[in-house]
């Protein structure tokens, strides 16, 4: 047996056909504009992960070319994103850096096997509840973690989980530092103004719409910034924090590797894959909806995979598709995944020439512009539709939410993808249906009652359905069954057994089984599973083409009626 794999094709070889000067330039701008944003956002991310800000860069630099690079879509942009905070988090500090790195490149292979074996289309199944539960529940867990920056609290170190963030916070309020808030205040004002309110003075403001396309959280670092940097304001900075940023490439590093570790980072490593895919492909659908293209699910999550598994050796942190900076991309003009390489290149630029900078950018300001980022990334109007939805939907929503707040991403995930299973088969199970046939269906069966029982099967015969085969043989008629199994579209090796046990209960009971209507699949699972053989074992008669041949060949089989019996009136098919 050959596993059909998926053919390596990298976007990039199909958008470099007929490329220009005049695409080179769209694509040489928007990598610029999408640097620029990308720069302190990349930063921000490792920093309320537990990391440095320099792994922030390092991803967005490496992960981000090789995205671009390896990709399946024209216009995706990778690198660092919110939804992996909590969980980098969690890893780094229950396990340390050393154990981020291998948890990375596992889902990195996971990722890239996932691709491989043609699975990108497999994401779509995971319900919109259940993303949209722990994207919510992410966001605020982003938020919570800013909330000792942009009030400058002197916290040595931030616990984990929801309640010791809590406690941790409410346990140091009388050390906020009111220059920070200020900071933090004006930077957030700067971010949302830029985006919400420039744009809106139009006419009235020469160079407004010029202005609006350059990043608010871009305006805010550069403000925030120089006034700490003039006036000397005691506030927490990345150079007081952690040194400044190297200007210099990262070194590769092996960590230490053992079997017991990585079997403690099993399910962090499901976890981080999940997400990577989940955000990735989501993002590519966005982006696929607004430039009218449609890119390779299986494509891009190799090249995420590969991204993941490189990009941590190199001093990096795990990556995904990223919605912000991908529609920058869009909107700025990009046509090709050149633009991606740009962004990555351009970032590399500004390490090699002013890291320096970055060390007097405060803190409270990068707080600042993640809570912002938070607030966008949540889908907060899904709360107040819930009631329109189903119950099954709301508690699987508020679920995974509650559960990612409170517990962990890890158990919000495991929770969600069992929730989402069990919901599904009760679905297709309650689709399921055994509808038995009289006189008004078939004019052979009137007077019968007595004699025969026929029945009509619809929806799935499955593990989750097999019920409906046991409810019939708990009740069989003294003489002849016949099951009509045309409406039956699917049947699984635990339905088959079902029909099965039915087919040697009958035989035991000396009830006659006529069977009709097998069509495609549950006839080739009848053929492999023994089945259609011993079916048709007993008798060639007992397996018809259709109902009315099997209720003809049943009826013929049977004692005739007394002189008395029903006339047959009927003859509809």
């Amino acid at each position: 047996m050959v596993l059909p794999l998926a053919r390596f094709r990298p976007r990039l070889i199909d958008a470099l056909q007929g490329y220009d000067q005049a695409r080179f330039v769209k694509d040489f701008a928007a990598g610029l504009t999408v640097a620029v944003v990308a720069l302190p956002l990349a930063m921000a991310f490792a920093i309320a992960s537990g990391l440095k800000p320099e792994a922030g860069l390092f991803t967005a630099i490496i992960a981000g070319f090789l995205i671009s690079a390896l990709g399946g879509s024209r216009v995706q942009i990778g690198g660092p994103a919110g939804a992996f905070i909590v969980i980098v988090y969690g890893i780094v500090e229950r396990y340390g850096v050393a154990n981020l790195i291998i948890a990375t490149a596992m889902s990195g292979v996971l990722l890239f096997l996932m691709g491989l074996f043609k699975l990108g289309t497999l994401v779509r199944f995971i319900p919109i509840s259940v993303i949209i539960g722990f994207t919510n529940g992410i966001a605020v867990l982003i938020g919570l973690s800013q909330v000792k920056d942009f009030l400058g609290l002197s916290i040595p170190k931030m616990p984990g989980d929801f309640f010791g963030i809590l406690g941790a916070l409410y346990a140091h309020l009388h050390t906020v530092n009111w220059w920070a808030v200020g900071v933090a205040v004006v930077s957030l004002a700067i971010v949302i103004g830029w985006q919400h309110w420039l744009p809106s003075l139009g006419p009235r403001v020469q160079f407004s719409g010029k202005l609006s396309t350059v990043p608010g959280s871009i305006v805010a670092l550069a403000v925030a910034t120089l006034v700490v940097g003039v006036f000397k304001l005691p506030v927490e900075t990345i150079g007081s924090k952690f040194g400044g940023i190297p200007a210099a490439l990262p070194a590769f590093a092996l960590p230490d590797f053992s079997w017991e570790t990585a079997r403690f980072l099993l399910m962090p490593t499901i976890t981080l894959t999940l997400l990577g895919a989940i955000e990735s492909l989501l993002c590519a659908r966005v982006a696929d909806g607004v430039i009218g293209d449609r890119h390779d699910p299986n494509q891009e999550l190799i090249a995420q995979g590969a991204a993941n598994f490189i990009t941590p050796f190199f001093g990096g942190m795990p990556a995904t598709g990223t919605i912000a900076r991908t529609m920058t991309n869009v909107k700025s003009g990009a046509s090709s995944p050149i633009a991606g390489i740009v962004h990555a290149l351009a970032l590399l630029l500004v390490i090699l020439v002013a890291a320096p900078l970055a060390s007097s950018i405060p803190l409270a300001c990068l707080a600042a512009i993640l809570m912002f980022v938070a607030w966008n990334m949540g889908e907060w109007r899904e709360f107040a539709r819930l009631k329109s939805y189903r119950i099954t939907y709301r508690v699987t929503l508020v679920t995974v939410f509650l559960l990612t707040v409170i517990f962990d991403l890890t158990v919000a995930v495991e929770f969600g993808m069992v929730a989402a299973c069990l919901i599904f088969i009760y679905r297709i199970s309650s689709l399921s249906r055994a509808e038995r046939l009289g006189a008004a269906d078939r004019a052979e069966l009137a007077g019968r009652d007595g004699q025969m029982q026929a029945w009509r099967l619809y929806g799935a015969l499955f593990f989750g359905a097999t019920k409906l085969v046991e409810g019939i043989e708990d009740h069989l008629p003294p003489h002849t069954l016949v099951l009509d199994l045309k409406n039956v579209i699917y049947v699984d090796s635990t339905g088959a057994e079902s029909l099965e046990n039915l087919v040697h209960t009958c035989r035991k009971k000396g009830v006659r089984l006529v069977v009709s209507g097998l069509m495609n699949q549950p006839r080739d699972i009848a053929r492999r599973t023994g089945l259609l053989a011993l079916i048709a074992s007993h008798s060639s008669d007992d397996l018809q083409p259709d109902v009315a041949r099997a209720i003809e060949t049943a009826v013929a089989g049977l004692p005739p009626l007394p002189d008395d019996g029903v006339q047959m009136v009927y003859s509809g098919a």
